[in-house]
């Protein structure tokens, strides 16, 4: 068994015991997600580390946009709740880049292919997404090099 769906529960038995019903609430709905996307497909399997971190981020993203959804129809007190629950999803993924680390990456990646103009997009993407894989979202990658192509 993963070393994170380990901690997932184990952090599940001490919020249960804490009273803490934001992180029991949120541990409970990401390990329901992990057993559903364990037994999807033609047969089940035990997802791996980088696989459980993929739902997590998939959830955390989910999140967001709910709480942007929520604080755009006038209900601050559900888009807090959304936030709380992004938050302790976010303990669980790795560290996000920061704005300068992803520009670098980027500008590594078109300098090593000698890309020019916005037709090597899928070719830098090709080159940077593994490079940040989990660290950023796939949108914000897209944004980073578009804009370096641009103005390359």
């Amino acid at each position: 068994m993963s070393e994170l769906k380990d901690r997932l529960r184990a952090d599940l038995t001490a919020s249960m015991k804490h009273r803490d019903e934001v992180r029991t609430r949120t541990l409970r709905m990401v390990l329901t997600e992990i057993s559903k996307e364990e037994v999807s497909g033609s047969a089940a399997h035990e997802l791996d580390d980088a696989q459980i971190e993929r739902v997590l981020a998939r959830e955390a993203k989910r999140r967001r946009e709910a709480a942007e959804a929520f604080t755009s129809a006038g209900r601050a007190d559900q888009a807090t709740a959304e936030l709380a629950e992004g938050d302790v999803l976010a303990e669980y993924l790795p560290a996000q880049l920061d704005d300068a680390e992803l520009t670098g990456l980027v500008a590594e990646a078109i300098a090593a292919a000698g890309a020019a103009g916005p037709g090597a997009m899928g070719q830098i993407m090709k080159a940077v997404t593994p490079e940040v894989a989990g660290r950023a979202e796939g949108s914000r990658v897209a944004a980073e090099v578009r804009r370096q192509l641009a103005a390359g």
